[in-house]
């Protein structure tokens, strides 16, 4: 489809099986409208990306609707090459006058931005072609009634668990849904549609001065694979439950059990620490690490962008570049760097295709058994402590420096004695990372991250 400096981009026919308002044609003509401005007005290289989300969120609390929200946006966003200089604009009108003016808008930034020599497109050698379909779009066409219906099954199941479940932070239902065409005058030319759906609840339990919170939520491309409201509701309320009487524990230093889902947030602040930004900027203290050990030789860590319906699936990367699986870590030593075009130009290397972030992170150990559930990594721990929450953001990059506010359970002699709370585990990241001495069979999925529980040898605790 062209568009015409006069013509209004004008919305597909509304495709009840998708919910979306715009073609996958449609958008190819406005990107390619947009890049053809580019060319006429003196551009030496653009890129252009047109994209569209839908979707609808509905909470409830303590058997109530409480909120319904729709949301639907659209987007062009532009960039420009002048050389080596670089400009981005972007807008939400589609007419041929608006595409136009962003166009030039992001040509006149560029002219007047610093040259920067490795600035550019990637490679034309690196450009991903025959773009496999992985599975990631199940639009749920779920109406408002229908979503406030599962939440509040969700909401009920927490607080029929127990009479001690007296209270809630409410529940919620979210399906979501995007798709987008992007391309770029290297030869890149691609795009795809995704979906998000998740279903979530806060309970709380106790009362008065006694009170625990916990949550708990479920979260699939596809409506069909999510847990059920009951499942959701009543682990939930176990947590909340699971967490009264808490109480303070003496200043020590003790083996840390990380709970699955805060054990991806290590090996998230191990993928920074890697990054092409961190890396050329020197603001990393994992610097210069590449080939070398980071982590115990029982450590593995592979990235496979291919999973069907994996929540880091991608045929290629945000600027088009080729993904591959491959060996992040082996044996404990790095293996490779996330690197985007730009960073590895700056870096003297070559993209890794991890512009946008990692992809589906499985991170595993040699030493690990079938059996290695969570009751088997608590019989690791010993005695120690078992963290299920984590509060603050107290990780210095630079330094690798560690310390977060902290609840959790006091572990002897792998059996779990009582649950703790206002304490603070302390540490430095590359002592965690070489500490780790098991990793558990129990592995949990957090976005673009697999990973099971985490036991580090070794951390402070500032208790009372």
């Amino acid at each position: 489809m062209k568009i015409t400096p006069s013509t209004q981009a004008a919305p597909a026919a509304s495709q009840p099986d998708s919910g979306f308002s715009y073609s996958r044609a449609t958008f190819e003509g406005l990107v390619d409208t947009a890049l053809a401005h580019a060319k006429k007005i003196g551009a030496t290289d653009a890129g252009a990306e047109a994209s569209e989300g839908c979707g609808l969120s509905v909470s409830v609390r303590k058997g109530e609707l409480e909120n319904v929200e729709r949301n639907r946006d659209k987007s062009l966003g532009v960039t420009v090459y002048v050389g080596h200089r670089r400009g981005n604009a972007s807008t939400s009108d589609f007419s041929g006058a608006a595409i136009e003016q962003t166009v030039q808008a992001a040509f006149d930034i560029a002219r007047f931005t610093a040259e920067d020599p490795v600035a550019g497109l990637p490679d034309e050698d690196e450009i991903a072609t025959g773009h496999r379909d992985l599975d990631l779009f199940h639009p749920w066409a779920v109406t408002s009634e229908e979503a406030a219906r599962i939440a509040l099954e969700c909401e009920a199941a927490a607080l029929q668990t127990s009479k001690r479940i007296t209270n809630s932070e409410g529940a919620g239902v979210s399906a979501q849904q995007s798709h987008f065409f992007s391309a770029h005058t290297h030869g890149f030319r691609g795009g795809y549609a995704s979906s998000r759906h998740s279903l979530s609840v806060a309970p709380i339990a106790g009362k008065g001065a006694h009170m625990q919170r916990d949550a708990w939520y479920s979260s699939m491309r596809s409506a069909a694979e999510l847990a059920s409201p009951a499942a959701v509701g009543r682990y939930a309320a176990e947590r909340a439950l699971s967490r009264l009487k808490s109480r303070k524990i003496a200043t020590t230093e003790c083996p840390v059990l990380f709970e699955s889902p805060l054990a991806a947030g290590l090996l998230g602040g191990f993928v920074q620490a890697i990054s092409g930004g961190a890396l050329y900027r020197k603001s990393t203290f994992l610097l210069d690490s590449l080939g070398k050990p980071v982590f115990p030789k029982h450590i593995d860590i592979l990235e496979d962008p291919f999973v069907l319906r994996g929540k880091g699936s991608s045929p290629f990367d945000d600027e088009g570049v080729r993904v591959k699986a491959r060996a992040v870590v082996k044996g404990g030593r790095v293996e490779g760097y996330f690197l985007s075009t730009y960073s590895a130009r700056k870096l003297g290397m070559k993209t890794t295709g991890n512009s946008g972030g990692s992809h589906n992170l499985t991170m595993t150990s040699r030493l690990t058994q079938p059996g290695d559930d969570l009751d088997a990594m608590l019989k690791k721990l010993g005695t120690g402590l078992f963290v299920i929450e984590l509060m603050g953001q107290g990780v210095n990059y630079v330094t690798g420096d560690y310390s977060r506010g902290a609840s959790g359970f006091w572990v002897e002699n792998g059996q779990i004695a009582y649950p703790v709370h206002e304490i603070t585990i302390a540490g430095n990241l590359k002592t965690m990372l070489k500490g780790i001495e098991a990793v558990g069979a129990d592995a949990y999925n957090y976005g673009a991250k697999s990973v099971g529980s985490i036991l580090v040898n070794r951390m402070k605790v500032a208790g009372s």
